[in-house]
């Protein structure tokens, strides 16, 4: 989801004293500081009314009133910053249970919550949650006294959104741990009893048809609905956010984090840099070039060359900052030269590449295990690069071995310039890959949708490629 939210309205409950809410969420957008972000809101008016958000602070609020007064409320005091990976997310109710701390209990990847600030416990059989009330409505993603608002709403990606009216749930019931890893991994098909206003909705690759069986159908508002191919077994790189560290930029990311927009002010670099790097393996991405500027560099690059917190820091061919590890390698979109820039050391640049245009799809191929990167342009590889040449590298340009991300960079200068990525989630912004009848085509990992083929044995860089 990107800015889109989904409602319906709550019917009869099963058991209005028990209920689990069962969620899994990759914040794509942190908070600027002035608006809290809501993941459930469900309101009937004013005084009737509970929501689960993320505050201004990028803390977890979970809040229910009834008749003007709190029944419960838990404010976990932690951060939740993480752009690069699902939170599972769940909340436990059963207030028949004789220990005030059992009635209402929240768990963040499998761990329940025990350090929850300012506490509020429903009392003993308490009925009065209006999550779970009649003629309720349940608002996923929104505010629901005002839906249509962005104010209350930040860019994320949810999957498996699990209702059960009815019964308390734990964590352990949609997860488990993995016992070499020790990653809490999700479980997708839990056993579980959904009661009459339970749901299932969101599942890898599906619609917002509730899949519980009940038909408790959500409406979506705010846009079109994106059924993103990123999921919680399978986690794409997106744009990190945590590179937009200098306030002279008025840049933005948007659509799950994978479209940058054009800065305005001279000799600012904004950039778009993958969550995700590899140090081994082969990985392929595309970027899309949106705007009529040309004034971009596209490529790969070391975490070191692109963490700074100075603006030249973030253009990754630019100066010395990052230290001796700080590598990136990229085409220049108005001329088509490539930039090596390696070990920290100045940047050099040659003849290479085509000039690029508006609308142009740059495919990157990048060699790992014999640290080769290939560049293409609508499907046609420049210099005569041959992918899958190995450790020939027919037309290549030659990486030093480290750990790189995928990178595109605005130019500075005057001009704008734009762009959005496909790391394998199966769409350019908001729109789907429409080649090979809409399925695009998978990488060597099996899950990815890319425009253009990938070449044989190139992945996504997402967590399934990572660990083939």
């Amino acid at each position: 989801m990107a800015n889109t939210y989904l409602q319906r309205t709550v019917g009869t409950p099963t058991n209005s004293q028990k209920y689990t809410y069962s969620f899994w969420i990759k914040r794509c957008e942190l908070s600027d500081g002035s608006k809290e972000a809501f993941l459930l809101d469900a309101y009937a008016d004013g005084s009737n009314r509970a929501k689960i958000a993320f505050q201004s602070g990028d803390q977890l609020e979970i809040w229910n009133s009834h008749s003007g007064s709190d029944t419960f409320a838990l404010n976990p005091p932690r951060k939740f910053r993480d752009t690069s990976n699902f939170y599972h997310i769940v909340l436990s109710v059963d207030t028949t249970q004789s220990t005030a701390s059992d009635r209402v209990k929240l768990y963040v990847n499998g761990v329940q919550e025990t350090s929850l600030g300012s506490t509020t416990y429903p009392s003993v059989n308490d009925a009065n949650n209006t999550i779970n009330e009649s003629g309720t409505t349940f608002s996923i993603m929104a505010y629901g006294a005002n839906a249509s608002s962005d104010s209350y709403r930040l860019s994320c990606i949810m999957s498996h959104i699990h209702f059960i009216d009815g019964t308390q749930y734990q964590a352990s019931d949609f997860g488990s741990f993995d016992s070499t890893t020790g990653e809490w991994k999700i479980n997708t098909s839990p056993s579980v009893t959904y009661g009459n206003n339970g749901f299932f909705i969101l599942k890898d690759g599906n619609s917002v048809t509730d899949q519980s069986g009940n038909s408790n159908n959500f409406t979506v508002g705010g846009g079109t609905l994106t059924n993103t191919e990123d999921c919680p077994s399978n986690v794409f790189a997106t744009g990190n956010p945590l590179y937009f560290t200098n306030s002279a930029w008025t840049t933005s990311l948007s659509n799950g984090n994978n479209t940058m927009t054009g800065h305005t002010g001279t000799n600012s670099y904004p950039i778009l840099a993958s969550t995700l790097a590899a140090s081994s393996g082969k990985f392929y991405a595309e970027f899309k070039v949106t705007s009529s500027s040309q004034n971009y560099y596209v490529g790969v690059a070391t975490p070191e060359a692109v963490s700074g917190t100075a603006i030249n820091a973030h253009y990754p061919n630019w100066n010395n900052e990052g230290g001796s590890n700080a590598n990136a390698y990229s085409i220049y979109g108005a001329d088509g030269f490539k930039y090596v820039k390696e070990n920290g050391g100045s940047t050099s640049s040659s003849s290479y590449a085509s000039t690029t245009s508006q609308n142009d799809i740059i495919g990157i191929a990048l060699d790992l295990d014999n640290n080769k990167l290939y560049f293409h342009k609508n499907g046609t590889y420049f210099n005569s690069g041959v992918p899958t040449s190995g450790s020939t590298g027919t037309g290549a340009i030659s990486v030093i071995n480290h750990d790189y991300l995928f990178f595109f960079s605005d130019g500075g200068g005057s001009t704008d310039a734009s762009a959005t990525a496909n790391f394998g989630n199966g769409f350019f912004g908001t729109t789907a890959i429409t080649t090979n009848s809409g399925n695009g085509y998978a990488g060597a990992e099996g899950s990815s949708k890319f425009n253009y083929q990938p070449p044989t044995g190139y992945s996504a860089l997402s967590t399934k490629g990572l660990n083939q």
